[in-house]
């Protein structure tokens, strides 16, 4: 990660440990088993996928990734990895689903990390996102990132929708790109029809918005995950003290081959929760940001 990201999260974490806390109360984990670690896979792929050169997604031939996942139909691709993230939609046979992927953070892409360490809150557009008030704030680099693509990605599902007979939406992504991933999750929920199945799978991200957002997401988006690997510092930025949330839907991979899921927002701790493993930078290891999830890297350089 760029020295600059570096820097700002460092600022960010160590004023966590400087501030009070906000009041936490008890979670409850499961543990999951090796039937439903294995099942996100092809999941972790299309997240790993996105890292690639936009040339390679259009034919989907971008290595160890697409090799993983054959039969995906990529249809629209777009980005530049610097001012846009990389993002493709395309339809996923396999699954009978469409599929909405963005690209993470790149470390040798500056902007993308200035995007990153802008930590002011705004409310959303209403009109990407009718009928949500404006007490629902979400950071404004990635807002106003998501911005930049919405009405191409909506667009595009709604067409695919339309020529595969597809009800089903799946949003993907990792880093910068899971918290994309996540307002997308609520973007298409609010302007598809209500009869649409909206999956959110997110890795490594950021916290996104307020308690308000949090709380938006629980009720409209069930089917949300975002899965933290082990000491990895950027699921606990920006600072819950800036009023930052994570939504419900959390799995915290502890060791290859041992996860669990946590209940809740991150509005409560556990041992076991990325929110009390990794109280501050101190005790977080960015490496564990690019994996292995589950044996998967995500990342520039694992785009092989």
């Amino acid at each position: 990660m760029h020295s600059l990201s570096l820097f700002a999260l460092a600022v960010t974490l160590v004023a966590d440990v400087v501030h009070a806390a906000p009041t936490v109360v008890q979670r409850s984990i499961t543990a999951l088993s090796s039937t439903d670690l294995s099942s996100f896979a092809p999941f972790t792929q299309f997240a790993r996928a996105a890292y690639c050169p936009t040339a390679v997604l259009k034919g989907w031939n971008c290595g160890e990734a697409c090799d993983a996942l054959p039969g995906f139909q990529p249809t629209v691709v777009g980005g530049d990895g610097n001012d846009v993230q990389i993002f493709f939609v395309g339809f996923w046979p396999a699954q009978n689903s469409i599929v909405v992927v963005h690209e993470g953070t790149d470390p040798t892409q500056l902007l993308s990390d200035l995007t990153d360490v802008d930590i002011l809150m705004g409310s959303l557009d209403s009109t990407l996102f009718p009928g949500v008030a404006s007490s629902v704030q979400v950071h404004e680099g990635f807002r106003d990132e998501h911005e930049q693509t919405a009405a191409t990605i909506l667009k595009e599902v709604k067409r695919l929708m339309t020529t595969t007979g597809s009800k089903s939406v799946v949003t993907i992504g990792h880093s910068l790109g899971g918290a994309l991933a996540e307002l997308d999750s609520l973007f298409l929920t609010l302007n598809l029809p209500s009869t649409t199945s909206i999956k959110a799978m997110t890795y490594g991200t950021p916290r996104v918005g307020n308690p308000a957002f949090a709380q938006l997401i629980d009720a409209k988006v069930a089917n949300f995950r975002r899965i933290n690997n082990e000491l990895d510092i950027v699921p606990i930025v920006p600072g819950r003290f800036l009023g930052f949330e994570h939504p419900h839907g959390e799995v915290h991979l502890l060791s290859p081959g041992k996860a669990v899921s946590c209940s809740g927002d991150d509005d409560a701790t556990d041992s076991q929760c990325q929110i009390d493993s990794v109280p501050n930078i101190l005790v977080g290891n960015i490496l564990n940001h690019l994996g292995p999830y589950e044996g998967i890297n995500i990342g520039t350089i694992f785009c092989t």
